[in-house]
């Protein structure tokens, strides 16, 4: 029974998720939240403070004895607004991985946006139609529009509750000029979101992360409905709507109150009151602007698709598995088409891709999870033509590793980039550029890899619709590869598959022979 931990470092509080996999299902057994204020320092100096990191390090020590306590299988850890602006982030994650082994994944606005909706629509009823979910952070703010449980559009802004409490609100009691000011801005980015979501039709809100959570308690205490008490929001329990009026009169009511009073309002407490008058002003513009009737709180967040999507690597049985591999691939072809590629045309590429991965698998021995890298590569191989004919491999291997790619880790993209960057007349060497950025453990996978592509580009040499047919016969000492011609014969594949058996012999030790049927 597998057991995954899930690690958000955000800009104001850490939190740590455990759960088990029971019937290819996810269950909870450990959560655990501190507030760290990793983003306080980010966003007035550019840097994260010694203090800020030696809190934030002592609440991962303590996460880390308790992953190890639950038998934790794999972790996965990642950080958010405040790693991406950090000047100093490396520095973190070396301290990080030197006191508890954990590599720290610094993750785009985009991807947070992309796992907290995977994290919602997972878990809460009634998300699988057209929706709009709300997340304010520390650092940031992720809007998605939601449908069918697929992501229509998303977008992150700089909105976050630490960031603009840190830049707008320096008053106990905000003034006027402080207010406006932060309206202003609050404003001008939500221009930007209007632009792209348009949430029209909609029939469900819903809000994530702290500040929601508070605003969720507090509101149905305001408007007498019904008094949420010791956090039973946060439980889950709760699914009614907070009206968009009353979201706004709260948010008037805070920021007219001094910080002892707000520590007062139920479900706020003393940490949330230093910060929430920043968080509520983006919350109720955001309602306002979008013209949403109010939001329903949910618990569920960036840690919940984390695990989600640890649990589609782990487990094809899985329902939320064909979830993650059809967002991989909508991402894989819209890259295509934005870079000038048609994937209609890279397709017979990625299908002898596969094969090759499939039929020589006791040749290359390479974990299950590289033939999406392969397949991936495939697809985005001449994406780099965008830039330049001339040395489009080298393109292609940038545009990939530096692009936002739903589904693909930041470490998934630079394997994948690899395989795509030696198609040509260079190899993978440790000293290269390109797999410089590569793990070191990773450096003989990315090379075998490297050949099954190479091979697959080989059986499709300027073919416009006869996708040629290729049987595969696997020897001690040698590999046989059977073409079987159509109608415009295999004669420029045959020449183009013996060029890459010195490549194979080197590689896999093993004699690669071509012949026709």
């Amino acid at each position: 029974m597998q057991t995954f931990a899930a690690i958000d470092i955000g800009s104001n509080s850490c939190r740590l998720k455990i759960a088990r996999v029971v019937q290819h299902r996810l269950r909870t057994v450990h959560e655990d939240r501190e507030v760290t204020r990793l983003g306080g320092s980010v966003f007035e100096t550019g840097i994260v403070s010694p203090e800020a990191m030696a809190l934030t390090l002592r609440t991962l020590k303590r996460f880390y004895k308790a992953v190890q306590f639950h038998g934790t299988n794999k972790v996965r850890a990642v950080a958010t607004s405040a790693m991406r602006d950090a000047r100093n982030s490396r520095a973190f994650q070396a301290w990080v991985r030197d006191e508890t082994g954990w590599d720290v994944e610094i993750i785009s606005g985009l991807e947070e946006g992309r796992l907290i909706h995977r994290g919602v629509v997972e878990n809460e009823p009634g998300a699988g139609g057209r929706c709009v979910l709300v997340d304010v952070g520390g650092g940031s703010c992720e809007i998605t529009l939601s449908e069918h449980k697929r992501i229509h559009e998303t977008i992150s802004l700089p909105l976050g509750a630490v960031r603009l409490t840190q830049e707008f609100v320096r008053s106990d009691v905000p003034g006027k000029d402080e207010v406006r000011r932060l309206r202003q801005f609050i404003d001008r980015e939500l221009r930007r979101a209007k632009r792209r979501i348009h949430p029209d039709g909609a029939r469900l809100v819903i809000g994530t992360s702290g500040t929601a959570a508070a605003l969720y308690d507090a509101g149905r205490a305001l408007s007498k409905k019904r008094t949420v008490k010791g956090g039973a929001a946060k439980s889950g329990a709760a699914k009614e709507l907070v009206p968009t009026p009353t979201v706004r009169r709260l948010t008037s009511k805070l920021t007219k109150m001094k910080m002892g009073e707000r520590s007062a309002v139920p479900g706020i407490g003393p940490k949330r009151s230093e910060i929430i008058v920043a968080g509520a002003q983006v919350f109720a513009e955001i309602l306002e602007g979008f013209g949403l009737p109010g939001f329903r709180y949910s618990p569920m967040g960036l840690r919940d698709g984390i695990l989600a999507q640890m649990l589609a690597e782990q487990d094809p049985r899985a329902s939320v598995h064909q979830e993650f591999e059809r967002e991989r691939w909508q991402a894989v072809e819209e890259a295509c088409r934005r870079y000038g590629t048609d994937p209609r045309q890279a397709e017979p590429v990625r299908q002898h891709a596969a094969q090759m991965f499939r039929d020589l698998a006791a040749v290359h021995g390479l974990p299950p999870e590289y033939q999406t890298w392969v397949e991936a590569a495939a697809m985005l191989r001449d994406i780099g033509k965008f830039l330049n004919h001339q040395g489009y491999h080298r393109h292609a291997q940038y545009i990939i590793a530096n692009s936002e790619l739903y589904g693909f880790t930041p470490q998934q993209r630079v394997v994948t980039s690899a395989i795509a960057r030696y198609l040509g007349k260079s190899r993978p060497a440790p000293e290269g550029r390109t797999m410089r950025q590569v793990p070191p453990e990773e450096y003989e996978h990315v090379r075998r890899a490297v050949v099954l592509l190479r091979l697959a580009v080989a059986l499709n040499q300027d073919r416009a619709s006869d996708v040629l047919k290729v049987r595969v016969r696997v020897y001690p000492k040698r590999v046989l590869l059977e073409l079987l011609p159509g109608r415009t014969g295999a004669e420029l594949e045959l020449w183009s598959l013996r060029k890459e058996a010195g490549y194979f012999r080197e590689v896999f030790g093993r004699d690669l022979f071509v012949a026709l049927e």
